[in-house]
């Protein structure tokens, strides 16, 4: 399990994914999430945009990321 230790208040879900290695950028970012790839606390998200706070999980390939303060 990755981590991502916020620096702000959120960290969006494309940001996420490039941070923890999965994305190489974001126009990889978009893809994965637009085509439904990409999982937020269980649940398939659609939007490059998401916040993502203090203890949401985001899952992709395989890949499990924690979002910590």
């Amino acid at each position: 399990m990755n981590t991502i230790k916020l620096r702000d208040e959120y960290i969006k879900l494309g940001q996420a994914l490039k941070a923890a290695g999965l994305a190489e950028s974001g126009v990889d970012a978009k893809f994965v999430i637009q085509d439904g790839f990409v999982k937020v606390n269980g649940e398939v998200e659609f939007q490059r945009g998401k916040k993502l706070y203090d203890g949401d999980v985001v899952e992709f390939d395989g890949e499990v990321i924690e979002i910590k303060a």
